[in-house]
């Protein structure tokens, strides 16, 4: 069980959080961390002892036995940094790991309202490219600023026992290096940042593209899509070349720092040695402690870098995080068990956007329905009308913006939603399938399922036959997005998951739509089996196919227009009777008919 993100907290507190999981072989790399910096501490004074007390003495001996440890130590160095190099890294990938887990997670539990207003390429982006430089700020951020603080600590304290006036120079010095590089900050925080999001409208262009591939042939467009991603193209170039401009006048302006720091120590300690108040051997000691100042800053000159491009990415992890599902379980919602499968809908009203002006955009207005256990309610009317909306309501991929919904009489949004959908199977107009096989997408309705109720299921929405015809039978490959099966295969695949899933109430959304007429009455008739016993409620444009519902309901922008039986609904005249006339016209004269 992973810990649970506040995500209320500042950024920094959030991605701090991300570590504790993994304390212990953090807590391990900074501790050789530690000792590496102390290692890079010990060779400077090292080498000034050897060149004051053991050369100009003779005691060659004891020299040729401290070069040995300074091999020795240098052997260890080499297994620190394996230890940090692998495992800090590993580090890294542990918490990008987690942090696209809850993610994903959280993806999954958000309504599809936020995916009706963001892109899946854009989406993609967050789980992918802004996460990548993560592994990177997470191993080396705490290990370069921990290391760097060490090493300049320690070099100043170490040469201020040399030369106090050697540690002046630093103490001047090294200040104003970090005040450029805390400045420089900010600026590459905001370039790096408008990199992410051209990389993300990068992602959603080629991911529109690439799926609307056969659209763009068919039409002979090949070329406006490729003007279109030309235009994202040039700005994420654009942006890359700001974010590398303002990384380059930072590179410079640390070089520069840096070097002016070498000839300011050796200025310096040359007109101490004049005054004959510094040795040779405390110059070249100072010298080499400066060359150990310097990896510390440059360690933060990276770190700078590192946290830009990692807190950017991380930054739009945490937007998304902070994204609150608007549809969630009540804190004392119980689950729905044995349904019998009364549906009510209650002065129902609803609009897309819940906003103060959504009053002029309602799609449901003061709906009142009764669907008794085991009927067939059929929705039917002009497109626009609301009659998926209606129906989408019901497992609550959206809330209502007035009103409730009932079944069995419990207001289904006092249940949990895991159980009120799995009592509920849905076949939608547009069929998704998953790119895998045939036999995967069909278990779907029923992950853990039986070859051989999966096989029942293929047989009850007739697409059995079809399977078992093909090369691999029912380990074929349906291609990405099933566009290896033709639109009446796929329509019957996802019949076949709700045959398997077996629930309670039905939503039939267009379901025999691509469909041709021969397939269809068979299909029909599976789903008649299906429906006995159900509460089921279609939505269908072919009057032909619900002329046996027990009950019909015609909606349109205005709310529900008429109900009653097939026949009822054609004695009485109306907008039944109008579209009906109107398909039944449209399918005895045919084009090209004189």
């Amino acid at each position: 069980m992973h810990q649970k993100i506040n995500f209320d907290k500042p950024l920094l507190k959030i991605f701090a959080g991300y570590y504790k999981p993994h304390w212990k072989l953090f807590a391990a790399d900074m501790f050789c961390a530690a000792l590496i910096s102390g290692t890079d501490l010990a060779f400077p004074m090292m080498t000034k002892f050897t060149i004051e007390k053991l050369l100009p003495t003779g005691r060659y001996q004891f020299f040729f036995f401290l070069i040995s440890l300074m091999v020795a130590l240098y052997l260890l160095r080499m297994g620190f940094t394996y230890f940090v190099t692998y495992w800090g890294h590993t580090v890294g990938a542990y918490i990008e790991a987690d942090m696209r887990r809850d993610l994903f997670n959280h993806l999954q539990e958000l309504p599809f309202s936020f995916y009706d207003n963001n892109r899946t390429g854009q989406i993609m982006s967050r789980v992918t490219t802004d996460l990548f430089e993560v592994t990177e700020l997470a191993h080396h951020g705490p290990e370069d600023l921990f290391i760097s603080f060490l090493t300049l600590i320690g070099s100043f304290i170490l040469v201020f026992t040399i030369r106090w006036e050697m540690a002046a120079v630093l103490l001047v010095m090294v200040p104003l290096m970090i005040v450029i590089t805390i400045v420089s900050r900010g600026t590459m925080r905001l370039a790096s940042r408008k990199v992410k999001e051209r990389t993300a409208e990068i992602n959603a262009s080629l991911e529109s593209s690439i799926s609307g591939a056969r659209v763009a042939k068919a039409f002979t467009n090949e070329s406006y899509e490729t003007g279109k991603f030309k235009g994202g193209n040039e700005n994420f170039k654009n942006a890359k070349k700001n974010y590398y401009k303002t990384m380059a006048g930072f590179h410079s302006k640390v070089e520069f720092m840096t070097n002016l720091l070498t000839v300011t120590v050796i200025a310096a300690g040359g007109f101490l040695i004049m005054g004959d108040k510094m040795t040779l051997a405390e110059l070249i000691t100072c010298n080499l402690f400066v060359a150990a100042f310097l990896q510390p800053i440059r360690r933060l000159q990276n770190f700078v870098e590192q946290f830009t491009t990692g807190m950017a990415g991380f930054g739009r992890f945490a937007e998304i995080m902070r994204i609150m599902p608007d549809i969630q379980d009540r804190p004392n919602a119980f689950t729905l068990d044995q349904v019998k499968g009364n549906i009510g809908y209650e002065d129902v009203t609803f609009a897309y956007t819940q906003d103060a002006a959504a009053s002029e955009r309602y799609v449901l207005r003061n709906i009142n329905l009764n669907v008794p256990a085991g009927t067939t309610l059929a929705l039917v009317g002009p497109s626009g009308g609301g009659k998926t909306t209606l129906c989408h309501l019901l497992p609550r991929f959206y809330e209502t913006s007035k009103g409730s919904i009932t079944i069995d009489g419990h207001d289904i949004r006092d249940v949990t939603l895991e159980s009120l959908r799995r009592n509920i199977g849905i076949v939608q107009q547009e069929v998704f399938l998953f790119a895998g096989t045939i036999k995967e997408n069909i278990a779907y309705g029923r992950i853990n399922a039986t070859d051989e109720e999966i096989m029942e299921a293929a047989k009850q929405s007739e697409i059995h036959d079809d399977i078992m015809e093909m090369p691999q039978g029912y380990d074929t490959l349906v291609g990405e997005r099933g566009i290896k099966l033709s639109g009446g295969q796929k329509q019957r695949v996802s019949i076949a998951r709700i045959f398997l899933k077996n629930p309670p109430i039905l939503i039939l959304d267009e379901a025999t739509s691509a469909l041709d007429s021969a397939t269809e009455l068979k299909i029909q008739k599976a789903l008649e089996e299906l429906s006995r016993g159900r509460t089921t409620m279609v939505i269908a444009h072919r009057l032909s196919t619900i002329r046996n519902a027990g009950r019909i309901v015609v909606i349109d922008d205005e709310g529900i227009r008429q109900q009653g039986t097939h026949s009822e609904l054609l004695e009485s005249g109306g907008l039944y009777a109008e579209l009906h006339a109107a398909q039944f016209n449209a399918s005895t004269h045919q084009p090209g008919e004189a």
